[in-house]
């Protein structure tokens, strides 16, 4: 892609949020509040670069690898839909504390399911095995939808210090 002459460079996957780190929450047993400064990321298509970010992120925490592939997936999926279906970039937000880490995507779209997740697909279906995925390997998962777009939130306990 050309524009005045000059080509457009791509910054390699995620390089640019792989150098922030994650802020923690506060510790408590209060609803999680929104962070005053998680990690931010803004995504239109490329996955990579938050399949990497997360597993980072995960690791971090405190996850085991196993349980940071299964948050990796999730996040995958959950933002998958955002490029498959809100036809609009998308936002993660990573925090945790000593209990939880927490990934968030937020899209324009909406759902309009209010069971989305949590019924089991048929193996035939051609969609909605995603949000299953996420809900099989989470250990929470908030869905909020209305005319402001969707929000999801990912839980995973983190294993004691």
């Amino acid at each position: 892609m050309a524009r005045e002459g000059k080509t457009a460079q791509r910054v390699p996957a995620g390089q640019e949020a792989l150098t922030r780190q994650p802020v923690p929450r506060p510790d408590g047993d209060a609803p999680l509040p929104p962070s005053d400064d998680p990690m931010s990321y803004t995504y239109t298509t490329d996955l990579a670069a938050i399949r990497a970010v997360v597993h980072r992120y995960a690791i971090q925490a405190g996850l085991t690898e196993a349980r940071a592939i299964d948050l990796t997936l999730a996040v995958s999926e959950a933002a998958a839909n955002t490029v498959k279906h809100a036809k609009s970039p998308g936002s993660l937000k990573i925090w945790y504390d000593a209990k939880e880490i927490v990934c968030q995507i937020h899209d324009d779209g909406i759902i309009t399911d209010p069971l989305a997740g949590r019924r089991q697909p048929s193996l035939d279906a051609s969609g909605g095995h995603g949000l299953w995925i996420v809900n099989q390997v989470c250990d929470q998962v908030e869905i909020l939808s209305d005319e402001t777009g969707t929000t999801i939130r990912l839980h995973m306990t983190l294993p004691p210090a």
